[in-house]
């Protein structure tokens, strides 16, 4: 305040700091008032996404810590993830706001609609990964090399919908890069472990967003977008339910090398009988049910979290 009103005389210096502090008032009540849309722009109302990516990242740091990890590192990596997801929806809104609009489910988008302008959007996203990096300040170096990558794949998957022909794919390691940041975290390096199980998640996630997709797919065909769904044509419900198999048989060799017991395949188990209850919801092909199938994967992966975390913590004792 006093360096705002250093430029006025002495006679003009207290409504220039009072001008200075109405502006801040008035800018902090813009900002309050549009909070709502900001939220909507990174999908706090839409927690699922944020579990998606979680969960691989809370099973590669129990199995990196034996199942002890730090309450530190458990809060840096779960408000990391949080924070990442969201501004990678922001980006994502950004890039595609002139095909959303053509879309009946993304049409009222903040940014689509028009109630929050695209330079917001990406500073919006540009503060998120910020916070998100001064997180992970406290860890080793690599650890901090890894998130460059990672920021580089998320911050770019949007626009892959241009040219790739299986964009869930790329997704999958933007999605999943939160492995080999933890086992980095822990071990300072990331071992074969690590990027297999991320290759497991690039799997898991071509089946989930597949089925996204299927929802859109129709809308897709009209605006140009590339999607899974449309490459892999009639046989998306095959290629679904192959990916799922490949996410499974990975974490039955992550379960045998690493000796896992029985809670840990009653978990792996639970994992299998959603996959197979994922069948039954897209093999029609209808939207919702599809749409359905997609959420759904939050207890997926989460059946494999819990198999992971119950075979540790019996073993403690």
């Amino acid at each position: 305040m006093a360096s705002a009103a250093a430029g006025c005389g002495p006679a003009l210096r207290r409504p220039c700091a009072l001008a200075y502090n109405s502006a801040i008032v008035f800018a902090g009540s813009i900002m309050f008032a549009r909070l709502p849309l900001y939220l909507r722009l990174v999908r706090m109302d839409k927690p699922i996404g944020s579990l998606l990516l979680l969960w691989p990242t809370l099973n590669a740091l129990w199995i990196a810590t034996d199942g002890r990890p730090p309450l530190s590192l458990l809060v840096i990596f779960t408000l990391g993830t949080v924070l990442m997801r969201s501004a990678g929806c922001a980006v994502n809104d950004y890039a595609d706001r002139d095909f959303d609009r053509y879309v009946k489910r993304t049409a009222e988008r903040p940014i689509t609609s028009g109630r929050i302008r695209a330079w917001e959007a990406l500073a919006i996203a540009a503060g998120l990964a910020l916070v998100s990096f001064l997180l992970i300040l406290p860890l080793n170096t690599l650890t901090k090399q890894l998130s460059v990558v990672a920021l580089f794949v998320a911050g770019s998957y949007p626009f892959t919908k241009r040219f790739f022909a299986i964009p869930q794919a790329y997704l999958g390691i933007a999605f999943g890069f939160g492995i080999p940041m933890a086992f980095a975290a822990v071990q300072g390096r990331v071992p074969v472990l690590g990027w297999v199980m991320l290759a497991a998640n690039v799997f898991w996630s071509v089946a989930y967003d597949t089925e996204y997709a299927m929802v859109d797919r129709d809308d897709d065909i009209k605006i140009g977008i590339r999607t899974s769904a449309l490459t892999f044509g009639r046989y998306d419900v095959l290629a679904v339910m192959l990916c799922y198999a490949a996410t499974l048989a990975i974490y039955v060799g992550v379960g045998v090398a690493l000796r896992f017991g029985v809670l840990y395949w009653l978990g792996w188990a639970a994992a299998a009988g959603c996959a197979i209850y994922h069948y039954t919801l897209i093999r029609s092909r209808e939207r919702m049910a599809c749409f359905t199938a997609f959420r759904h994967n939050n207890w997926l992966g989460g059946a494999l979290f819990v198999g992971i975390a119950a075979h540790y913590a019996v073993a403690a004792m």
